[in-house]
Formats: C-alpha cells, structure tokens, sequence
C-alpha cells in the first residue's frame, strides 16, 4: 500500500501541475486545498526539492513549482522516494535488496518466484505511467 506521505506527496504534485501557469505555489495553498497538514507537507516537498523534482522560490511570489514537466515525472521514482521498495518482499527488491531470514534458498523459493513476477509487473506499470497519465485521468472526470 501507498503510505499516506506518498498519497499526499501525489496530491500535492497534481496541484503545483494543475496549478503551474500561476508561478510557485504557496505550501499554505496547497496544505488548505488538499487537506494535508502543513508541517508534514513541508517535510514532503523538501524532500521533492532534494530529489530534483521541485524547485522553490522565496520571498514575495515565492513557493514551489515543478523542475519538470508531468510526463517526465514516473510514478515509481516518486514511490521510490517516499516509501523506498517497491518489492513486496525484501529479497525481490531491485534497489533495497535484503535476503529473507527465514528463506533457505532463493533459487528454489516458489514465494520469491512468484513475488519477482509481481514486482516485473508492477515495476512495468509504475516506470512507464507518470504524473500526466494522473493529470490526464483527473481532467477526465471532472
């Protein structure tokens, strides 16, 4: 499951999209129209800014905006960001890779066979959708 940090750093992302023509956007704005607080969202777009995928302006106008455009942005990168694996179990992982304690032999264990395929899976989808097809999919239904 998304974490909530993710879920929230999701909305937050659509809203500086959605909301991109009008310059950096203010966190106060962003924490009052997604109803997210404010100091956790504070933390989460730090940690978007030192990624590289916002940027942020001071002072009079000031607020943060997106480095990139919304198709450049892969789902997995930012799950990848806030919640770390994307893996199912630990000795799956591509990027956080730890062998199972309880596992006698990777080679052989029909869990780690089957959660593989569901990582390639996934891995497939979240790679190659990015926070346009999100967008895109919001516009839609309005």
């Amino acid at each position: 499951m998304l974490s909530k940090k993710t879920q929230y750093a999701f909305h937050a992302l659509i809203h500086l999209a959605e909301n991109a023509d009008k310059g950096p956007i203010l966190i106060s704005e962003i924490a009052h129209e997604k109803n997210i607080s404010i100091k956790f969202l504070e933390n989460i777009l730090l940690e978007l800014k030192n990624a590289g995928i916002l940027g942020s302006k001071k002072g009079k106008g000031g607020g943060y905006y997106l480095l990139k455009a919304p198709k450049e942005i892969p789902l997995a990168r930012i799950i990848r960001l806030l919640d770390g694996a994307i893996a199912l179990l630990p000795c799956v992982s591509l990027n956080y890779y730890e062998r199972c304690e309880n596992c006698r032999d990777e080679a052989v264990c029909g869990l780690n066979d089957v959660m593989s395929k569901v990582r390639d899976a996934t891995l497939k989808i979240l790679e190659n959708k990015t926070l346009k097809d999100i967008l895109t999919r919001n516009v839609s239904i309005l």
